[in-house]
């Protein structure tokens, strides 16, 4: 063969070559290098104290609705935190439905622990009693729901009248609303009542012609010392009742037209040297007036009024003395009234429009030593007076607090607190309040 054909061999003339393989899964690699592991450190659980802690620290009673969402949410992260979550969230409770009383009286049933700490963390409650309901709470379940919450110390109920099928019609005037009938509390609901807590705060609304129910209610709690009231204008059954046996340290009225002197007469007999807040809604008669400042004016310390326009309304309340805040909600008040304040005002609020005398205001602001802060309800056209500035001024120099709104609401709610004792104000919705509250309830039993 030639040189090419050396190198260029043809397959056929090379010999054939066989291979076997076989896998050997039997191999064995180095070993790898092992893997330092650090040993797991042991979990240490957060203390319960510190969790209720925190969650009461969250507490916003002016928005309680994210703060129950928040509480909602930790009852579903461990057991332990749901057991605290839940006391916390039963310090607050809602009845509108004979649905929701019928697990209320589920969850709080004495008959067992967990029942039992949910009862007793209860301190405010809330009850709707509507007759147009279709499945409304009935008395006698809004009483068992009470008797069950033993530290119960703030009860608000709205009782609200039944009119014909197809005639509740939304936005009626209230004094339509106020001729729906409404039943009584039977002597049953009253006894299971009577028998239940000592409530020390009473809330009621009434938007029905039932007069009666605001004086079978304040019969059974001689303990009451908070008492706000609204709605239908109560009036006594006769004349040689019986004087309301509570000694109020605060109340409010917002009825629909002014109750008698009598009546207020009745309701305050026993609260002489005891009232310190009144706040009404509806400006009183002149001869209302002179009676509540003739009686209780000497030991007031706040005062709320709609409006204090004339020289005789003016004269009237700087009788009140020992004042330590004052508010008038109208935009227009007496010149007179601000001349000279008492030298314990700590807080004043007023509103304001345009036309608002503000000379004399800032006046009391820069004499007054006591005052911590100034609250404006700004009418429509308040915002341009041309005195607003000095004001803010006034306040400035002075290290007084000022706030503005713009909203009647938020007005009232701003200058409205807990119904606990207080000795500076304006008085505020609190955590620790809330706390007073409960001990309090707890040790009145």
């Amino acid at each position: 063969m030639g040189y090419l054909g050396f190198i260029f061999a043809s397959s056929s003339t090379r010999p054939a070559t066989t291979h076997h393989v076989e896998p050997d899964l039997t191999t064995l690699y180095a070993p790898k290098k092992p893997v330092a592991r650090l040993p797991k450190p042991p979990s240490v659980p957060v203390p319960m104290e510190i969790v209720m802690t925190i969650l009461e620290a969250a507490y916003e009673d002016e928005n309680l609705p994210t703060y129950n969402a928040l509480l909602k949410n930790c009852a579903l992260v461990c057991r332990d935190w749901s057991s605290i979550a839940q006391k916390l969230l039963f310090r607050n409770v809602t009845l509108n439905t004979q649905t929701a009383a019928i697990a209320f009286q589920q969850a709080v049933d004495r008959a067992t622990p967990r029942g039992r700490v949910l009862g007793d963390a209860v301190v405010r409650m809330k009850v709707v009693l509507d007759q147009n309901q279709p499945y409304r709470l009935s008395h006698r379940s809004f009483a068992r729901a009470v008797s069950l919450c033993p530290n119960l110390y703030e009860l608000s109920v709205a009782l609200y009248g039944e009119c014909g099928p197809g005639l509740d019609i939304v936005g009626v005037p209230d004094a339509s609303r106020m001729k729906r009938s409404a039943p009584s509390f039977d002597e049953r609901t009253l006894a299971i009542l009577r028998a239940g807590p000592q409530i020390s705060a009473l809330q009621f609304s009434n938007w029905s012609d039932n007069s009666s129910s605001l004086l079978q209610l304040l019969e059974v709690w001689p303990s009451i010392e908070y008492l706000d009231i609204s709605g239908t204008t109560p009036q006594l059954e006769n004349d040689n009742a019986e004087p309301f046996p509570c000694a109020l340290r605060e109340l409010r009225t917002n009825f629909q037209s002014s109750p008698s002197v009598e009546f207020m007469r009745w309701l305050l007999h026993n609260s002489t040297g005891t009232l310190r807040v009144l706040d009404l809604a509806r400006e009183p008669t002149p001869d209302m007036l002179e009676y509540l400042v003739s009686a209780h004016g000497a030991t007031l310390e706040s005062l709320a009024l709609p409006a204090c326009g004339t020289h005789e309304a003016a004269a009237a309340v700087r009788r009140c003395a020992a004042l330590r805040e004052l508010k008038i909600e109208g935009a227009w008040a007496s010149p007179m009234l601000y001349k000279a304040p008492p030298s314990s005002l700590q807080h004043l609020a007023f509103g304001v429009d345009s036309d608002t005398a503000l000379q004399p205001v800032i006046q009391a602001i820069r004499r007054s030593e006591e005052l911590r802060a100034v609250t404006m309800h700004v009418w429509h056209g308040g915002e341009r007076h041309p005195q607003l500035n000095v004001v803010k001024a006034a306040c400035a120099v002075k290290g007084v607090e000022l706030k503005l709104t713009k909203d009647v609401p938020a007005f009232r709610s701003t200058t409205r607190g807990d119904p606990v004792p207080t000795a500076t104000y304006p008085r505020t919705r609190s955590l620790s309040n809330l706390l007073y509250m409960a001990s309090r309830a707890s040790t009145t039993q």
